[in-house]
């Protein structure tokens, strides 16, 4: 070869291999354990004592050897005193000597042994993992009446999961004859909220604990949040007013205005903070009859309401910590905005239940949301139930001190649960505990144009699960995470408030609100934990199992950097492709405002909290 010719190729591949360099790669591994059989038989696990942990009545109540996604596990299934149920999967030939337990959704009532943000995670897939989870204290029962006894509402606000993880780790040591050597936890939506619970009341339990889109501020969510929404968009006479076949009109509309706001015309909003779009920009000129290219009045006054929240009528300051964010709009389609006018809201069957029986002290079986307050008195009352359901505390030093590492996760186009919650944690932790000491123990990753928990229109594949097991186990701290889009909708730590089409969204609008105030493998990666798949049949409301944002997206690839450092476009790359992008500055992508709650992200709203120190 001539010389030229020679140093054109050295050349050529020198910048393929600086290329490479900017493609963020799965976590470098885990330590290297070798696999451990068991010690006994899995019919043995059936003489466990489980009373010594959660009292009498505690007991295995059925133990199996099966196959789990063609690993050959023991099925565990317990009961923990007075009605925790819980699943363990104990692999028969590969345990790698780790531990996960998952956590659940919505208002939990059933178990799902599923790993969401674990997409490539080969250690899971080969069934490394010893996994269990629990139903939370209770079963299949989302009216939220079993609120009403105090034993439920702590099983279901802190107890289960802790118990859950003695139990598990107890099976584990009988089996393997070996505790594991980590642990790790990993759940979203309320999922996340359980992660946070744990970190912050029991800061031994796990190792590394992976909290996405959490519902740490239960109390609030549930009720000012989801009420809100359900009430924004439900006419005098009870039907829906903006339905889902406008949204795509409303999302061009913000994309058209906020798009390039990031440096990039890629269909997602990265930084929605300097959006700054007007539903009214859309409304119809008087007296045209064609409205497809345009908002109703009322429908334009339904989105402004999302996105602002609820008010407080004398003193106009904000009842919550964050609204849905510009770009989501087409992910509000299931939740708060409907198909038909007559359907049902899933928003109204999040409130109703927390707004009854749970999240106010005394209950108020007979709530409804025709008559709810969206008042400054409301959130007030809110916080007698605080210091028991929600997991705001900022003061993680307990756990930093055990060595634990902690990461949150947040799709920016989330209409479930604003991600300015999490940002808020975030900085209150920074303003509890310091820059530096945070920075040793938690990240926080914001993905933009992804929903809750997953799907949506942007990239929502991703692996934290091996990135956590890098940090605890090799102390590679995790900078890059490659995202993917997804193939098929996820269902990790998804809500399973189904709305009903026979009940009205939450009936008429209460006076003066206008002034202001889906089981499988998949994409998720994780094992589903049973023999055979569960069903996911269409529920009522006809929506059937639709995710947000399940409509057609772009395939592509990205990374995504810790907060507040977005992904930057080089200008001239294949947008799709995560080459294209690196680290780009600190910027302020989520707006935190002042509202008339942010104390509840402090130290001192959890004075009245009172830590069992034995959790029976």
């Amino acid at each position: 070869m001539p010389p030229p010719t020679r140093y054109i190729v050295q050349a050529s591949l020198l910048v393929l291999w600086a290329l490479t360099l900017l493609v963020p790669r799965p976590a470098a591994a885990q330590s290297q354990l070798a696999p451990v059989p068991p010690i006994r038989s899995c019919a043995a696990l059936a003489d466990t004592d489980l009373a010594a942990i959660a009292g009498a009545g505690s007991a295995v109540t059925a133990t199996e050897e099966t196959l789990s996604d063609g690993i050959a596990v023991c099925r565990v299934t317990a009961t923990l005193a007075p009605a925790i149920t819980l699943e363990v999967l104990l692999p028969t030939r590969t345990w790698a000597q780790r531990y996960l337990q998952v956590g659940c959704g919505g208002l939990c009532g059933r178990i799902s042994l599923r790993s969401g943000a674990s997409n490539g995670c080969a250690l899971l897939t080969d069934g490394g993992f010893v996994m269990a989870a629990t139903d939370m204290g209770h079963a299949g029962d989302d009216s939220g009446a079993w609120g009403l006894d105090a034993q439920k509402r702590r099983d279901f606000a802190y107890r289960a999961q802790h118990l859950t993880a003695k139990a598990a780790k107890a099976l584990i040591t009988a089996f393997y004859g070996q505790p594991a050597r980590y642990a790790y936890f990993n759940g979203c939506s309320d999922g996340g909220r359980e992660a946070l619970m744990e970190a912050q009341r029991y800061p031994e339990d796990f190792d590394g604990i992976i909290a996405g889109a959490p519902a740490m501020l239960f109390t609030v969510q549930n009720t000012l949040y989801h009420g809100w929404q359900a009430v924004s968009n439900t006419g005098a006479d009870g039907t829906v007013t903006l339905l889902s076949d406008r949204l795509p009109l409303l999302h061009k509309a913000v994309l058209a205005a906020c798009d390039a706001l990031d440096g990039a015309e890629d269909g997602l909003i990265s930084t929605p903070a300097a959006c700054h779009f007007d539903p009214a920009s859309l409304i119809c000129p008087a007296g045209q009859s064609d409205h497809s290219a345009c908002l109703t009045a009322a429908e334009a006054e339904v989105a402004r309401r999302f996105y602002q929240g609820p008010t407080d009528p004398e003193t106009h300051q904000p009842l919550t910590a964050g609204q849905p964010l510009y770009g989501s709009e087409l992910n509000w389609a299931g939740v708060y905005v409907a198909d038909q006018p007559q359907d049902g809201l899933m928003s109204t069957n999040a409130a109703l239940p927390a707004i009854r029986y749970l999240a106010f002290d005394p209950a108020r079986p007979e709530a409804d949301l025709a008559s709810f307050a969206f008042t400054r008195a409301t959130l007030e009352a809110l916080r007698a139930r605080h210091p028991l359901f929600d997991a705001t505390d900022p003061d993680m030093s307990g756990f930093a001190r055990a060595g634990g590492k902690l990461i949150l996760w947040h799709g920016l186009a989330d209409p479930h649960i604003a991600p300015a919650n999490t940002v808020a944690l975030h900085e209150a932790m920074i303003r509890q505990m310091g820059p530096q000491r945070v920075d040793g123990f938690e990240r926080l990753y914001l993905l933009p144009g992804v929903a809750h928990c997953g799907n949506g229109e942007g990239p929502s594949n991703l692996d934290l699960l091996s990135a956590m097991m890098a940090w605890v186990e090799q102390g590679q701290a995790p900078d890059a995470i490659l995202t993917t889009t997804a193939a098929q909708p996820s269902r990790f730590g998804a809500p399973d408030f189904a709305p009903d089409r026979a009940q009205a969204a939450g009936a008429a609008l209460p006076e003066g609100a206008a002034d202001g105030p889906r089981a499988q493998n998949g994409p998720d990666g994780g094992r589903q934990g049973r023999t055979g798949p569960r069903p996911e049949g269409p529920r009522k409301g006809g929506h059937g199992p639709r995710a947000e944002g399940s409509a057609q997206v772009t395939p592509m690839s990205r990374p995504v950097y810790p907060y507040p450092f977005i992904a930057q476009w080089d200008g001239k790359g294949d947008l799709a492709k995560a080459e294209s992008w690196s680290k780009g500055p600190a910027t302020q992508s989520v707006t935190l405002r002042d509202w008339a709650g942010a104390d509840l992200f402090g130290t001192a709203s959890y004075a009245a909290r009172q830590t069992q120190p034995d959790p029976q």
